[in-house]
């Protein structure tokens, strides 16, 4: 639990660009996961799970910093 705690604490420190560049990178790795998952099946698919749930919790730190800019 303090792991998540510590991690999700360094993404909320990370500039904007930092974000958007992490976004990028946890799009293109869940891309990359479906389409090995639908050619051969992963031995943990909850990876692809995983990988949506980082996408959305950058999506909502961006908002919200885009929020406190404004």
């Amino acid at each position: 639990m303090a792991k998540r705690r510590e991690a999700t604490e360094s993404v909320h420190a990370m500039s904007v660009q930092e974000l958007e560049a992490r976004l990028r990178e946890a799009q293109e790795s869940r891309f990359r996961l479906q389409f090995r998952h639908a050619t051969n099946p992963l031995k943990n698919p909850m990876q692809i799970r995983y990988a949506r749930k980082e996408i959305a919790r950058l999506k909502t730190i961006l908002h919200q910093k885009g929020q406190g800019a404004a």
